[in-house]
């Protein structure tokens, strides 16, 4: 049986998640038809010119299409055929079923269900947080592993979005606030200070703000939005505030930094504490898109699995997430690619 099982599913040396027959997710695999790509982060779109190129569909959410379009232009996509899913909805590929789920990670973040002929359930989670996300009951279980040791565990219990919202508001009665992060957590970040009654202008780069502006139109309330070109925005810098201003955390050695203002780094690679003050008005949040090690163990409670495949290309703790798995609940686990 598990030989069998262990049939249903790998990971290529290329990062490749194979489910069943017919599907290949997050990266270019040259054999199989059907791409899925689970939500807009490059570590998942690896391969992507190749599969619309040489395979016959290319699946995802139609949020995840949007946000695709923005980052990496809209002429890319035209490259192939495309195809948008709604969650939920169920796709039938030659004696396959694949239908995609929510994934708590990023706008348009998805899980992918392939039922095959013979009744298995093969899932992959991509990336999730377990809070909002609903595991999915699965034969074979193909995950992440990001935060797969036990040492990446968050155990403070205070509420990190209401620190974040807290930091910010008595940022801003000294000057302008600076965040850093990435597409999807920075406009988390606008979601909720905006819920928050957080009402001075939100400032961002160009690609920052066209991110923004399609969440929005998925449902996201961002708050009052403007790009740093705007004649506006360039007052209210040059006023130095009030503002909060936005950046994508790959720019955060070149972006100066505001006389009287402070500066937000927001990781997930913090578990000693939920704010962290690295230097004078230079903070670190412990504001993730990903499960720590405890939520990883408990989506596999729920799943039920015969078989789990950690995610051992991308970043993260594969082996120790199976050796993990392997102890806790008896079960088969291994971390692919070897």
């Amino acid at each position: 049986m598990e030989k069998v099982l262990a049939s249903k599913a790998t990971i290529t040396s290329s990062g490749a998640v194979l489910l069943g027959r017919h599907v290949c997710c997050d990266a270019f695999e040259a054999s199989i038809p059907l791409r899925v790509v689970t939500h807009a982060h490059a570590d998942h779109m690896m391969g992507l010119k190749q599969s619309l190129r040489a395979c016959e569909i290319v699946l995802m959410t139609p949020a995840t299409r949007d946000l695709i379009d923005v980052v990496e232009g809209p002429l890319l996509l035209m490259g192939g055929f495309v195809e948008t899913l709604e969650y939920g909805r169920t796709l039938n590929y030659g004696d396959e079923k694949v239908t995609l789920f929510p994934a708590d990670h990023i706008l348009g973040a998805a899980q992918v269900l392939v039922e095959d002929n013979e009744g298995n359930r093969i899932v992959y989670t991509g990336d999730f947080r377990i809070e909002d996300t609903v595991a999915l009951e699965a034969d074979v279980l193909v995950m992440e592993a990001t935060y797969g040791s036990p040492s990446c565990r968050r155990p403070f219990h205070e509420d990190v979005r209401e620190m974040l919202v807290s930091l910010v508001e008595r940022g801003l009665k000294r000057g302008p606030v600076q965040i850093f992060g990435y597409h999807g957590k920075l406009q988390e970040i606008m979601h909720v200070l905006n819920k928050a009654g957080v009402k001075v202008p939100f400032i961002m780069p160009e690609k920052v703000f066209h991110v923004s502006k399609v969440c929005e139109r998925h449902g996201m309330r961002l708050g009052r939005i403007m790009r740093l070109e705007e004649g506006e925005a360039k007052r209210l810098v040059e006023e130095k505030g009030p503002y909060v201003a936005f950046y994508h955390m790959g720019s955060r050695g070149r972006v100066g930094r505001v006389e009287g203002g402070i500066r937000i780094y927001v990781s997930g690679w913090e578990f000693n504490s939920p704010c962290r003050e690295m230097a004078e008005n230079e903070y670190v949040l412990a504001l993730s898109d990903h499960s720590d090690f405890d939520g990883l163990l408990e989506y596999v409670r729920l799943s039920g699995p015969k078989l789990v495949i950690t995610d051992n290309y991308r970043i993260g703790y594969a082996e120790a997430l199976a050796r993990e798995i392997r102890n806790r609940f008896k079960i088969s686990a291994v971390a692919l690619p070897k």
